[in-house]
């Protein structure tokens, strides 16, 4: 089996896509070193173009073959979403059997069977909330691009259920390929006093200022609040956050440090009295399932595919709530019997998550897509 993934949301600063790209790609080739003789063949592909930046390969993704081109993303982008040209096969020089977007828009491709990844569908609701190409062209290519795709990955049933009921999308054409867990070791001991964490890109719909509003309120209450930590890149629409962070009431009692490079997020973690995750929507919500695997208790927004990634490890809220969003907040912070009770679900719950069954899962994808794709050439050969 020829495959290619998109690996260009992994090229520079892995958060998100990024990273369910890199450990993706991981877990393929992990599979391919040990699996059974009786087990379909592996041949991996990762694409990258940029003009700037370079894909070279390293000891976490040896075996895999590299193609990278000196495009800039944003001109490949236009060109596949607007023209429907170069092809894979064009610009990599061979032929596939699959081709993988980790976006919901098609890579073209001659013969190759289509894949598209949907994290979420937020950007049909919510424009408002995006920006660049994910506005302008995701709405309103999104639909057809489903329909003509051999096969839709998904990272959870909730993004599942959305691709059916905002795409019409049948559900027998979708496989749910959720992340797994990173190979961390739990922390020793939960830190005191550590701080309050929020991790993820500054952008609208990660609902950062619910959890401003609520700190807000919890201290205006009591002194003995940890202090907020807030990690994640800065975008264009995050300003008004910033400002507010760096003036009265919350000066000196939050900080914002920016990205945080994979190689620093275990640390990250093992620092937080509790992680935080207010998000007015998430396809998966990977901070949640890394936190648990470090043994962080879990204040999560109610909303999403969350409650899905949680379960009962931890504690979800209405954040439109101030008032209850900041009493959860204070509950965890108070009671270590119930945040030792959080971090022991935790453990069980990210256990459940594993890269092994997402490689699993996604090569029986590609098998799918590779079949459906021959179906529809018989089909339309018989006309």
């Amino acid at each position: 089996m020829r495959v290619l993934i998109d690996y260009r949301a992994a090229l520079r600063e892995r958060s998100g896509v990024g990273e369910y790209a890199h450990r993706l790609a991981q877990a393929l080739l992990k599979w391919r070193a040990t699996r059974r003789t009786t087990d379909p063949l592996l041949d991996l592909t990762l694409f990258s173009s940029s003009w700037k930046d370079r894909l070279v390969a390293d000891d976490e993704l040896s075996g895999a073959a590299i193609v990278d081109r000196r495009i800039p993303v944003r001109v490949l982008n236009l060109a596949w979403h607007r023209a429907e040209w170069p092809t894979a096969e064009q610009l990599a020089h061979r032929s596939f059997d699959v081709v993988h977007s980790l976006h919901p828009l098609l890579i073209p491709a001659r013969q190759a069977a289509q894949v598209i990844t949907i994290h979420d569908l937020n950007f049909l609701q919510h424009p408002e909330r995006t920006r660049a190409e994910i506005r302008r062209d995701y709405p309103a290519l999104a639909r057809a691009h489903a329909h003509r795709a051999d096969r839709i990955i998904v990272v959870s049933a909730f993004t599942a259920s959305e691709t059916t009921r905002l795409l019409g999308v049948e559900p027998n054409r979708i496989s749910i390929c959720s992340p797994g867990a990173p190979a961390w070791a739990p922390r020793a001991t939960a830190p005191d006093p550590g701080y309050l964490l929020f991790f993820g890109t500054l952008e609208p719909r990660k609902n950062l200022g619910a959890l401003l509003d609520a700190y807000e309120t919890l201290r205006m209450r009591r002194r003995d609040v940890p202090e907020l930590v807030v990690a994640g890149k800065a975008t264009e629409q995050s300003g008004e956050w910033l400002a507010r962070i760096n003036r009265a009431p919350l000066a000196g009692h939050v900080r914002h440090i920016g990205y945080v490079a994979p190689d620093g997020r275990q640390a990250l973690y093992a620092g937080a009295r509790l992680l935080v995750q207010p998000s007015h929507e998430e396809g998966f919500g990977l901070p949640v399932l890394e936190a648990m695997t470090v043994g962080v208790p879990v204040v999560a927004a109610n909303r999403g595919a969350l409650p899905e990634v949680l379960g009962d490890a931890g504690l979800l809220v209405d954040t439109s709530d101030r008032d209850e969003f900041a009493a959860a907040l204070a509950h965890v912070i108070d009671d270590a019997g119930q945040a030792e009770r959080m971090t022991t679900a935790g453990f069980a719950r990210a256990n459940a998550f594993t890269w092994e069954r997402t490689a699993m899962r996604t090569l029986d994808a590609y098998g799918r897509a590779i079949a459906h794709r021959q179906q529809v050439r018989a089909e339309r050969g018989a006309a």
